[in-house]
């Protein structure tokens, strides 16, 4: 491809809004152009990296045996109400409506429609297993789009959705999708970790992210050096101190209601009464799926919403408002306590949930259900019962693994692949079955399996750029080589190059031709820009004798090639 002949517009500049590099570079290399918030245009440059990265899912989908399917990308509200997802997916689901007043949802995602078209056309076991997937478009509502392809309205996205006869056939098609996954990552020359995560939206009772480890990540991983436990901070799990143990051997002091005026916060009252915040335990009223619940936790540790979901099988949790925090508690908002607790309207008492590391704990702090008054001295068990003790508190740096000792590692990834365990999540409520060996009818066993095409593009230049631009790995550059003419003014030069060019074309490597009529450093500085693996440069060298030079993007090394060697040695380097 001859740039003089093509749309490859570049920017000193980006845009202000662009916060993060993937998207800084994305818009100034020319890969795409903003038409709203969360939407984007394509270039020829960034499409063809989304081109190569639908080839290689292709590639590795096919080769674990899964057939491509087109799902429509509308589907109508009462398939989303059979699943009970047209009210829980909430906002972010696009809807509209027909001339004829009748609901569609714009597809995030396409369990509902893969779920219909199954079960219409599967009937047997013989049928069974069954891998579909598509690459498709995708919506979603976001509340803010930021990030640029990252957190976008509108993505490209490969759905996978696998059918087995049992739990034994889904977990053979799950680690087949996951080391394809792997596979697929790989090729695409990233850096990532696979993670123990929540399953969201989607449902389901077992997930996996392939998390982008970058420091603009959206998300929080914890993982272990020593044993590669890995897990979202939503799911993660650590080995339970010693300090409970030794806390149970002190001795319980009376019962004492303190003055704590105005103070409200973990910080103003281990302040004002010259403790620790591992001293004090927070009771936080919650509403689970409408009704009070008193959650405690320690001073330094904060709930995790996710696992508290899960484990009560709630749809809905949040904190309670300060009027219901006030009729449960007869306190306001900042001095709760679990002694005492007021009964609710109806007459019933309070459930109070503990989490883990309360237990054991000795003469804590906490609310008295009184304004500018706190209890120390509080003993659990003797003072105040908990009905659940369960883990339901995030990690926090100097957590410690839950398979070794050691301390695990925080950081910051971005998703760029996530895989589930559905179960009969959506078979039950969609009634897809099949007959099985004896003629009876049963649930198919499902798994779902999605990758972010974009994502991956925009993971991969978080991981390699400089501070000139893009370092494409040649598997999903836009183009393998760049041949640029120094003088386009020079007619040996340009025979040269054309020469170089053709050479190239013919081999089947892909070239893009600089031949535009600028000054020499505009182009070396697109060229660095744009991110091409290799630069061929035509210069004087070039003229003088029958060197050829050669740039390396990746590391910036220069090497100068006999002409005659050109393409073996342009192959060499791209492997």
């Amino acid at each position: 491809m001859r740039m003089s002949k093509g749309l490859f517009p570049t920017l000193k500049e980006a845009p202000k809004e662009a916060e993060i590099v993937s998207h800084k570079l994305m818009i100034r290399a020319g890969l795409m152009r903003k038409l709203a918030s969360g939407i984007y245009t394509y270039l020829p440059l960034g499409y063809r990296v989304i081109r190569k990265i639908e080839n290689i899912i292709r590639e590795e989908m096919d080769r674990a045996g899964a057939q491509e399917v087109l799902l429509p990308a509308l589907s109508p509200q009462e398939l989303w109400e059979e699943s009970g997802r047209w009210g829980i997916y909430g906002p972010e689901l696009m809807r509209i409506k027909d001339r004829h007043d009748r609901f569609f949802g714009l597809g995030p995602t396409h369990e509902e429609v893969i779920t219909d078209l199954v079960r219409r056309e599967v009937k047997s076991y013989k049928q069974l297993p069954l891998t579909l997937y598509q690459i498709q478009t995708k919506f979603r509502d976001e509340i803010r789009p930021r990030f640029g392809m990252l957190r976008a309205r509108e993505f490209h996205m490969k759905d996978a959705y696998s059918f087995d006869r049992n739990e034994k056939g889904l977990e053979k098609n799950y680690k087949r999708m996951y080391q394809t996954y792997q596979n697929i990552f790989n090729r695409c020359g990233l850096k990532y970790k696979a993670v123990k995560a929540d399953t969201g939206p989607i449902g389901g009772d077992v997930s996996h992210e392939f998390m982008v480890l970058a420091k603009t990540g959206e998300d929080q991983i914890v993982y272990c050096k020593k044993c590669g436990y890995a897990a979202n901070v939503n799911r993660a799990e650590y080995r339970r101190s010693q300090v409970a143990g030794r806390r149970s051997q002190i001795k319980e002091e009376p019962l004492e209601k303190v003055e704590t005026p105005g103070m409200k916060s973990v910080e103003e009252v281990t302040s004002f009464l010259k403790c620790k915040p591992e001293n004090l335990v927070k009771t936080l009223i919650y509403k689970v799926d409408g009704n009070p619940v008193a959650i405690l936790i320690r001073g330094e540790h904060e709930v995790n919403e996710r696992k508290l979901e899960k484990l009560l099988k709630a749809k809905e949790i949040s904190l309670a408002d300060e009027e219901t925090i006030e009729k449960v508690t007869g306190g306001p908002l900042g001095f709760s306590g679990p002694v005492g607790l007021n009964p609710t309207a109806s007459g019933g008492r309070i459930e109070i949930i503990a989490d883990s590391d309360v237990v054991g704990m000795k003469n804590m702090i906490s609310g008295a259900n009184e304004k500018d008054y706190h209890l120390i001295n509080i003993n659990l068990d003797r003072d105040f019962k908990a009905d659940k003790i369960l883990d339901i508190r995030s990690v926090i740096p100097g957590d410690l693994c839950p398979k070794c000792k050691i301390k695990l590692i925080f950081s910051r990834g971005i998703e760029v692949g996530h895989v589930f365990k559905l179960g009969t999540k959506y078979s039950k409520d969609l009634k897809a079955t099949f007959l099985d060996e004896k003629g009876r009818e049963r649930p198919l066993i499902m798994g779902c399996y999605g990758i972010g095409l974009d994502r991956i593009m925009a993971a991969n230049i978080e991981q390699n750029h400089d501070e000139n631009g893009i370092i494409w790995p040649s598997s999903i550059a836009p183009y393998q080589v760049l041949v640029l003419i120094v003088n386009n003014q020079d007619k040996k030069q340009i025979k040269i190059a054309e020469e170089v060019y053709n050479s190239l074309e013919k081999e089947g490597i892909e070239v893009l031709f600089d031949d535009r009529d600028l000054r020499a450093g505009a182009k070396f500085k697109d060229a660095d820009l744009m991110g091409i693996p290799l630069r061929i440069t035509i210069g004087n060298k070039a003229m003088k004798g029958k060197k050829i030079e050669i740039k390396i993007r990746k590391n910036n090394k220069v090497h100068e090639i006999d002409r005659k060697n050109l393409i073996p040695k342009i192959q060499s380097f791209l492997k």
